[in-house]
């Protein structure tokens, strides 16, 4: 019996699934798989890494409402390219359904499988589902990429229409599925990784959050302050579509940052240097970065003596989560304050934020430091006992996070804001002048 293939990655739902929708449209029974991909949880070096277990939840939960249609997914562990070497021995295939993937890594390993399908006369077809607009969607009218937020914006409300947030009624197929008995999900023991057993934030949109993000979103201290939708819009359980929609009906604000979201994957699109370790602005890489590593295992721990800096990678280390606004001053302060390196910290965020995203965490990580497009420029520096004084002026976060940050026991700053401010702007223009 001839089948189709639905390759889930990063859209790890049923409901409103671009290239499921057109899988189950196609003609064949279709097989839905998901690979836990070897060559990235290798390099995950804590394992009890909690997006991993994230994906484990999703795909149960996944196999659960597929059971009840009398299909399964198979998952499974290994190389993409060795395991879909197997199933074309296993399976009769005639095409392959995902959506797009465009970071770096993503396109070569989507480069290679689609290369091994072609050998075997498989057709590989994929679809665009984690964005609103992508790629060429979104350009100038000379058809060059923006690199500036607010046209590229005023661009994108210009373009959209309601259809661009249709869903794709993807289950009013479901009887496409193959049928088969429920297929064993491997545990996470099984693929090297191990439990935590905490609760991840909830996929619900709340539509009291959205409509009062706009006067809530700067505060870390406010517990539905925002969203915390982060996590499943970068894994896929909730559909980018629908949070639009609710973001174009609810609060502007909240939409923004969909649409920063949206410029942020096409920059690393038009310019995958980026997702590379290099600067958007070349010159911003003759930096001088001092890259002290006694300094940046204080910044790491939260042991800096800027209790908001503090509050921040401790929130970051105990719950993979970070405030936005305090993502902003923690980077800062690495790259500023202490002239190391943003591609430090952007590897520890990497590491530790459950809603990592290359594109996103990338682009934060170069505004901050002055070398992204559109960046903060190079002579801001935050002043962390201001931004405390805006955004935490009861000290509600702080104490919640460094309770200690009044007492004999806690770390005296590891550096001077205005000595530190002085020499960051000195080292910058150095490099800066050429």
């Amino acid at each position: 019996m001839r089948i189709n293939i639905m390759w889930f990655r990063r859209d790890l739902r049923l409901e409103d699934n671009a290239a499921l929708y057109h899988a189950l449209r196609a003609g064949l029974p279709v097989l839905p798989i998901f690979i836990f991909d070897r060559n990235i949880l290798d390099q995950l070096e804590n394992k009890a890494d909690r997006r991993v277990e994230f994906i484990h939840a999703a795909l149960e939960e996944m196999q659960s409402a597929l059971a009840k249609m009398g299909a399964s997914l198979l998952v499974e562990h290994g190389i993409p390219n060795t395991v879909f070497a197997s199933l074309v021995q296993r399976y009769e295939i005639d095409t392959v359904f995902t959506n797009h993937d465009d970071e770096p890594a993503a396109i070569e390993r989507d480069a290679a499988v689609a290369a091994l399908l072609t050998q075997h006369h498989i057709g590989f077809h994929t679809f665009k589902d984690q964005v609103i607009f992508e790629r060429n969607e979104v350009v100038k009218d000379d058809g060059k990429p923006y690199t500036v937020f607010t046209p590229y914006s005023r661009k994108w409300k210009a373009k959209l229409r309601d259809s661009d947030l249709d869903a794709y009624p993807s289950l009013q197929h479901a009887a496409a599925f193959l049928k088969q008995d429920a297929l064993p999900i491997p545990s996470l023991k099984q693929i090297g990784f191990e439990s935590v057993d905490r609760p991840f934030p909830s996929k619900a949109l709340n539509e009291a959050i959205i409509q009062q993000y706009n006067t809530t979103r700067d505060f870390p201290a406010l517990e539905n302050g925002t969203s915390k939708l982060g996590v499943h819009l970068r894994f896929g359980t909730i559909s980018i579509r629908a949070v639009a929609r609710k973001a174009r009906q609810l609060n502007e604000t909240f939409l923004n940052e969909l649409i920063w979201r949206d410029f942020y994957h096409s920059i690393l699109w038009h310019f995958p240097k980026v997702g590379k370790g290099q600067s958007f602005k070349t010159e911003y890489d003759r930096i001088e970065w001092q890259n002290d590593e006694a300094l940046f295992q204080c910044w790491c721990e939260g042991t800096t003596g800027y209790p908001i800096v503090d509050a921040g990678m401790r929130e970051l280390n105990a719950t993979g989560y970070m405030h936005n606004r305090v993502r902003m001053i923690v980077a800062s302060f690495l790259t500023k304050h202490l002239l190391i390196d943003w591609r430090w910290g952007e590897a520890y965020f990497a590491a530790h934020l459950l809603d990592y995203d290359l594109a996103a965490n990338n682009g934060g990580w170069q505004w901050a430091s002055g070398s992204g497009c559109d960046a903060a420029p190079y002579f801001r520096v935050f002043n962390p006992y201001l931004q405390t004084e805006k955004f935490d002026k009861d000290l509600r976060y702080i104490r919640k996070w460094v309770p200690e940050f009044q007492e004999f026991n806690y770390p005296k700053p590891i550096v001077v804001h205005e000595e530190a401010r002085k020499r960051v702007l000195e080292v910058y223009a150095k490099a800066l002048k050429g």
